[in-house]
């Protein structure tokens, strides 16, 4: 089957399980509108789905020898596609977080800036990755990402979403064709 049958039909699954996703307006703040995953993760049969999907994105890919996903709600997903994927997975934390020497780079959020780090020997030069987390806004922590795997000689094979707000452009920021989301909100 070819890749782009195989995105259309996972992409179709997601608009099964986007009816479970609760909308909380102005949360955090007034104007940001959020998306609650948690009636999903308390579905094992939604979870699974999910996680299915996603896997399958990342094939989609080809043969990447890690999974690199920031916390705290990239920690659901990246782990487990990881352990289904046969490949190790790498923590991408907040600042000051990880108990070893690391590298870190600073990023633009929805309604802020953070940094964000990972251990120093996480990546090995020639190493291809994915990048999975919930959900990609504007991109800045998935960009921020990539530029620590690309300061550690990897490179990344694609970035793999949850959920995509597509208004705020992120799939622009990290390159269109290099990202796949299950399910897109315009």
């Amino acid at each position: 089957m070819d890749k782009n049958k195989i995105i259309e039909e996972l992409k179709e699954q997601g608009k099964s399980i986007s009816s479970s996703i609760a909308e909380i307006r102005d949360y955090p703040e007034p104007g940001i509108s959020f998306k609650d995953i948690t009636p999903v993760l308390q579905s094992p049969e939604l979870f699974a789905k999910v996680n299915n999907a996603l896997v399958g994105f990342c094939k989609c890919f080809g043969k990447p020898d890690l999974v690199i996903s920031p916390e705290s709600r990239g920690f659901l997903f990246g782990p487990v596609i990881a352990d289904r994927l046969g490949i190790g997975f790498v923590p991408a934390r907040k600042s000051g977080k990880l108990p070893r020497a690391v590298i870190e780079e600073s990023y633009g959020k929805e309604y802020g800036t953070d940094m964000i780090q990972i251990h120093a020997d996480a990546i090995t030069k020639g190493q291809r990755v994915i990048i999975i987390d919930d959900v990609l806004a504007t991109g800045g922590t998935a960009n921020a990402i990539a530029r620590l795997v690309e300061r550690l000689g990897g490179t990344v094979a694609g970035y793999v979403f949850f959920i995509e707000l597509r208004h705020l452009g992120g799939a622009n920021l990290l390159g269109n064709d290099k990202v796949l989301s299950l399910i897109e909100y315009k």
